[in-house]
């Protein structure tokens, strides 16, 4: 029997139907991946690195899977561009967007994939839904808690939650 991973992806976009976008790439994941263990709610938040673009939705999502990092990076790949993602530059409006936060406590940086992702500890739109579904988890190479990094983070960008019926801004 193969062993189940946990791996933590982030979901975003801001161009299109951003709901319905996260709501493909939660379905697609779910298929190709693994099983959908926890899912935050959805937080718009203000574009990171190139502000003059609209908000983005974002959602941290923990999935069990039998895959290798390598394999979930090609699903990851394979599910953007099936859903209209273009790479144009750095930081640019997208349809979607999937980034592997963690993969289990893995430590791995080659040409094509760095565990854990390299900027989850600068980036507030990745550490506030993180910490909604798993705030314990502790970074392998920081050796804190997804808590204590946002407790450390310089990022002021706004993350607002939408799930709730009236939506909650979460600030620095």
């Amino acid at each position: 029997m193969t062993k189940q991973h946990k791996t933590h992806l982030l979901i975003g976009g801001n161009l299109g139907d951003r709901k319905s976008n996260l709501e493909s790439a939660r379905r697609l994941i779910g298929q190709r991946i693994g099983t959908l263990v926890k899912s935050s709610s959805l937080y718009e938040t203000q574009p990171w690195g190139k502000p003059d673009q609209p908000d983005f939705l974002n959602q941290a999502l923990e999935v069990a899977t039998d895959l290798k990092p390598e394999e979930v990076l090609k699903a990851v790949l394979t599910i953007e561009k099936e859903l209209g993602r273009q790479r144009e530059d750095k930081w640019s409006a997208r349809t979607i967007d999937i980034d592997i936060l963690f993969y289990d406590a893995k430590v791995l940086n080659n040409k094509d994939l760095t565990l854990p992702h390299p900027h989850l500890h600068e980036r507030n739109f990745a550490l506030v839904p993180m910490l909604e579904i798993a705030p314990n988890k502790q970074h392998p190479v920081f050796k804190k808690s997804i808590e204590e990094l946002y407790e450390a983070s310089k990022d002021d960008l706004e993350v607002v939650m939408l799930d709730d019926v009236e939506p909650e801004e979460t600030k620095k």
